[in-house]
């Protein structure tokens, strides 16, 4: 278990957008805020780029989309290719993680002689010129909140992840009308992803009273709304209330980070195309039953607030896995494809990623990991 008092002593930073705006029809204020920014790229998928118009924009907009739903290498440096040609005062991310992730990139590298790979890891960005606003469009991942960017290696099929302060927002802004058309399904398991990001947080080995305080929040927040805002997509009360979760979530990621859950779910991203949300979402029972018996009183708050039964380690897992099936998500891998010959390699790339795996509260060996998977399948 975590030592309170040494968890205190342990010097953190946490940072956050300078400026946050909440609320139904928050959208539009882009435009006074963006006065002054005459070329601005603005970062998109598909479903994202009719909401362009509501952020009120002035001067010569380019909207870029040419995005897969999990950019890898080759996707990004296209992405850099584009910017570099359109020299953007103002980059605007519109949309998921993904999305969000792109636009801090372009927005931190456009200018300069680097690739991502010269940036993978903390603090190698040297600067920023080009202002960044985040306007998400799902409530998962918080990136709106942080300073880490994910790019697939398609190599390898790894995450390469980099962190800067140089990739912090200026202005992020969080709309729930812009989340009224996510579908049920994906309303359910970017929320799960969000919880993910706060349990892992607050159970980690990381934690720390400041960044607990957040977590909680946000674990309330995905207790009082999540159903609600599956059942009503229109529910705007449930749909803010679910951004706030994400945005905690997002804060929770900068100074601790996440834990085991997504060590494991990232071969499922990468070897299943699942979705970030799903492939969390689907693990997550998995982890919270499996890290319960290091953790327990913080397991003990995580199940109150869900409604959770905390009996036995199965009990546990049967009524965390019970939650997400009646929220809608699908949580076999083996309806989404996966095979039991595969998991072995699975187990093996999730057991690399260390600084995921190490964080965790109770120690995870090869064929933990594969006897997840297996309980997953």
């Amino acid at each position: 278990m975590v030592d309170f008092a040494l968890s205190l002593s342990r010097a953190i930073t946490l940072v956050q957008p300078a400026r946050l705006e909440i609320g139904a029809g928050t959208a539009s204020r882009l435009g006074e805020w963006a006065t002054g920014h005459n070329r601005i790229l603005v970062v998109a998928m598909g479903p994202t780029v009719a909401f362009v118009e509501r952020l009120g924009l002035k001067g010569e907009v380019s909207v870029y989309t040419d995005l897969p739903p999990e950019p890898d290498l080759p996707a990004v440096n296209a992405a850099l290719v584009a910017a570099r040609a359109f020299k953007p005062d103002l980059v605007v991310g519109l949309g998921g993680g993904s999305v969000m992730d792109v636009a801090k990139l372009l927005a931190a590298l456009w200018d300069k002689d680097l690739s991502i790979p010269d940036v993978v890891g903390a603090g190698k960005i040297p600067g920023r010129s080009t202002a960044l606003a985040q306007i998400p469009t799902t409530s998962g991942t918080g990136s709106e909140a942080g300073i880490r960017a994910l790019v697939t290696n398609p190599d390898t099929l790894a995450k390469m992840a980099v962190e800067s302060t140089h990739m912090l927002a200026d202005i992020a802004i969080l709309d729930p009308e812009l989340t009224y058309s996510v579908p049920p399904a994906v309303t359910a398991a970017t929320g799960v992803d969000a919880m993910a990001h706060c349990v892992e947080a607050f159970t980690n080995i990381k934690a720390h009273p400041l960044i607990d305080g957040y977590a909680r929040l946000g674990i309330a927040l995905v207790g009082r709304y999540l159903k609600r805002a599956v059942a009503d997509g229109s529910d705007t009360e449930a749909r803010a209330g679910m951004m706030l979760a994400s945005y905690y979530g997002g804060i929770c990621l900068g100074p601790v980070n996440t834990a085991g859950g997504h060590a494991l779910a990232y071969p499922l991203g990468t070897r299943l195309k699942l979705p970030h949300g799903l492939a969390n979402a689907i693990i997550f029972p998995h982890v919270l039953s499996y890290n319960a018996k290091v953790c327990p009183e913080k397991t003990q708050e995580i199940a109150d607030a869900l409604g959770f039964d905390t009996s036995t380690e199965a009990t546990l897992l049967q009524s965390s896995l019970a939650y997400c099936r009646e929220l809608g998500v699908e949580m076999s891998l083996r309806a989404h494809g996966a095979s039991a010959d595969e998991l072995g390699l699975w187990a093996e790339e999730a057991f690399a990623i260390k600084r995921l795996i190490d964080n965790n509260p109770r120690t995870f060996s090869l064929s933990d990991i594969e006897a997840i998977y297996r309980s997953a399948l």
